[in-house]
Formats: C-alpha cells, sequence, structure tokens
C-alpha cells in the first residue's frame, strides 16, 4: 500500500511538471491557452506583477511578498501533513506488533493483519491518505509559482541587491544560500523521524541538486528558493519544535560518546 501510494504521487508529481515543460521558454501571456496557463502560471504571473507596482516596481521585492503569501496559502496544508505525519509515526510500535503478530503471508493472515491496521487508524483518527493530500494540492501551485517566474519576461529586465533577475548570480552567493538552506529544511522535516539510508542520502542530495540548479538558473528562481526556505525553516522549527530540539541533543550525545 506504502509502494503504491508513494508511486500515486510520484506519477501525479511528474504530470504536473511535465504540463509546463513543453512551453518553458515561451513567454505567459493572456493568450496562453490551456488549464495550466489560463488558471495557475497566468494568475501567479499577473500577482507577481501587480505587486511589482505596488512595491515602487521592485520584481525582487515582488517576488519576497508573493512566496511568502503563497507559502501562507498552502500554511495550513502543511500542518495538516505534519500533525498527520506525527500522529502515524505514534502508532509505528503498534503497528510492527500487528505485522509481528500476522506475520504469516497468506491470504488470511494478510487479509486479517489489514483490517486490524484499519481498525488501528481509527481508533486513532489517523487516515493514512491524509498525508498525500497535502503534497497533491500544493505542488501545482509551487510549480506554478516556479513556471509563473520563469515565464514573465517582465522579471528578467530587472535588478535586485547585486544581481539580475534574468541571469545567474555572478558571485554563486545566492545558490549557496539556497543549498544551505536546503539542507537545513531537509534537515528539521526529518527530524524526529527513524533514521534510514534513504531519508540520510536525500539530506545531502537535495540540497546539491539544488545548489545546481541555482547556480544554471536566473537568480529570480533562486530568490523565490531561498525565500520558501527561509519560511519553511520557521514554519517548521514552531511546528516541530520538540523533536528538533531532541534530535539535536541526541545528536550531541552520540557525538561526545565518540
Amino acid at each position: 500500500m506504502k509502494k503504491k501510494l508513494l508511486l500515486v504521487v510520484g506519477l501525479i508529481f511528474l504530470m504536473t511538471i511535465l504540463a509546463g515543460c513543453s512551453e518553458f521558454n515561451q513567454p505567459i501571456t493572456s493568450k496562453s491557452e490551456g488549464f495550466w496557463n489560463e488558471w495557475i502560471v497566468y494568475p501567479l504571473s499577473q500577482l507577481i506583477i501587480k505587486t511589482a507596482e505596488f512595491a515602487s516596481g521592485s520584481y525582487g521585492i515582488s517576488i519576497i511578498i508573493v512566496t511568502i503569501l503563497v507559502r501562507l496559502v498552502i500554511l495550513p496544508l502543511m500542518i495538516k501533513q505534519t500533525k498527520n505525519a506525527k500522529a502515524m509515526q505514534a502508532i509505528q510500535p503498534k503497528m510492527k506488533e500487528l505485522q509481528q503478530k500476522y506475520s504469516s503471508k497468506d491470504q488470511k493472515t494478510q487479509q486479517k493483519l489489514q483490517e486490524e491496521t484499519m481498525k488501528l487508524f481509527q481508533e486513532n483518527k489517523v487516515n493514512p491518505l491524509a498525508g498525500c493530500f497535502p503534497l497533491i494540492v500544493q505542488m501545482p501551485i509551487l510549480i506554478g509559482f516556479y513556471h509563473a517566474i520563469s515565464r514573465t519576461r517582465e522579471i528578467a529586465s530587472h535588478d535586485f541587491l547585486w544581481f539580475s533577475l534574468g541571469e545567474a548570480d555572478p558571485y554563486y552567493l545566492l545558490p549557496i544560500i539556497a543549498g544551505i538552506t536546503t539542507f537545513i529544511q531537509t534537515k528539521m522535516t526529518m527530524a524526529g523521524t527513524p533514521a534510514n539510508p534513504q531519508m540520510q542520502m536525500m539530506v545531502w542530495i537535495m540540497p546539491i541538486m539544488i545548489l545546481v540548479f541555482a547556480i544554471n538558473f536566473p537568480a529570480a528562481l533562486s530568490l523565490y528558493w531561498v525565500v520558501g526556505n527561509i519560511f519553511t525553516i520557521i514554519q517548521t522549527y514552531f511546528i516541530k519544535g520538540p523533536e528538533i530540539k531532541q534530535a539535536a541533543q541526541t545528536s550531541k550525545a552520540g557525538g561526545a560518546k565518540k
């Protein structure tokens, strides 16, 4: 069941990306056709442009403001996802007990295991699908915003701080900050969850990927990643504060023993 859920989420994520990839280098305008363009990318592009008008023409400040607005919109989904993940983690010991009790692979035993597992979910008010729904909803929004920045030509002709929004950061400062904040965000998000090799790899793979992309992509996208990461770091700290502190103490204790 877990593998099927991951497969479904993966396919939706891939379809969302491919929905805009064919027009990635084409400017977004009111004449752009298709559901993806008309209902997601163009409205977000217009929001960036209108916000820039209120921000004295600064598209850099506009990207910061709109990034925070978008994150605030999906914040309830993120909180719900985190709470459900905590609830799932809390019943893991009981789930392992059930798996040991019904370890036989025959159909009757496996059916009984599924029944007992569903009963456990109901008793603890846990929905195994609830963790996927927020991800499915927020991905089109985040990727749509990414496309809106890339395809809004007004952004490319403006500067912000030391860099041009339409070109890669010449000093690599934004890519480095994007990589570091991605590492911190990933580390904090995984705090309190059982460690495994795959998750440990993700802690390093994601920051490296973002760093490489940020070096080659326009600085406007790097700015979006940095602001989004900082928002997520703050959000995760308030949602998972005790778990993060406990993980840090455990890490220090482990280091002291060595």
